[in-house]
């Protein structure tokens, strides 16, 4: 049985709602905890036995490249998949980064860079996806600000809508994902990741899990003095990148 070896995290991004805070410093080197947002996932996914890590990134990328480096001293590889100016979004830059080589064809773990949260990746290093599976997204309970939901399970497999009254949950950022998602896409073209996932689910090719560790999209400058708030206040728990 072979386990998932890679990461990609997502850090094109130009982080507008944090504005004017970045406007001079990219959204993933924004201070969470004493340390840039970002470095709390790298250290969790080397912690959990993920070294590969690729990142890709747009605004602000020399500031980002000069900062994280080569990735040694946190113990990892980052390979640096390098956007223009305007951002290839989030399947975009997934594919670029597999043309490239950046990224390896096999199956990988997926981050928001946005997002913090004490969630264990080691459990993923080992999860398999089917031959047909595109992608197995983590959910959770939604929060305020995305109270309707994204997406629905139904028998474990993901769905844009629930059947009955099943709930419906907010995607964490969270994923396995398989190369063979993006295929349908060429060289330089900006795409989202929401309609080939949708795509893929009408196909019965995802699946997913709610989890319920500690979350938060640090999108807003209410939201970043939450979470720092939070680890002022009850520490960081079980997250393995403190």
């Amino acid at each position: 049985m072979s386990v998932i070896t890679q990461a990609m995290i997502l850090a094109a991004g130009k982080g507008t709602r944090l504005r004017p805070l970045t406007l001079e410093t990219p959204k993933p080197l924004v201070e969470v905890g004493g340390q840039p947002l970002i470095v709390w996932h790298i250290k969790a996914l080397q912690a959990a036995g993920i070294t590969d890590i690729t990142i890709n990134a747009s605004w602000l990328a020399k500031k980002l490249m000069d900062t994280l480096g080569d990735g040694s001293p946190y113990g990892v590889q980052l390979h640096w998949s390098l956007e223009d100016d305007d951002p290839l979004e989030t399947a975009g830059g997934i594919f670029q980064a597999l043309q490239t080589g950046k990224l390896q064809d096999e199956p990988f773990i997926l981050v928001n860079s946005d997002v913090w949260t004490t969630f264990d990746f080691a459990p993923l290093r080992d999860y398999q996806l089917g031959a047909d599976q595109r992608a197995h997204l983590l959910l959770i309970d939604n929060p305020e600000h995305n109270n309707g939901g994204d997406f629905a399970i139904n028998n474990g497999l993901a769905s844009e809508q629930p059947i009955g009254d099943a709930d419906k949950y907010t995607f964490s950022g969270i994923s396995v994902m398989s190369p063979r998602l993006v295929d349908g896409l060429v060289t330089g073209q900006s795409a989202a990741l929401g309609p080939l996932l949708r795509q893929a689910m009408i196909k019965f090719q995802v699946t997913a899990e709610v989890i319920t560790d500690n979350w938060i999209d640090v999108g807003t400058p209410e939201r970043l003095e939450q979470i720092n708030t939070f680890i002022e206040t009850k520490g960081t728990g079980t997250h393995r990148g403190a």
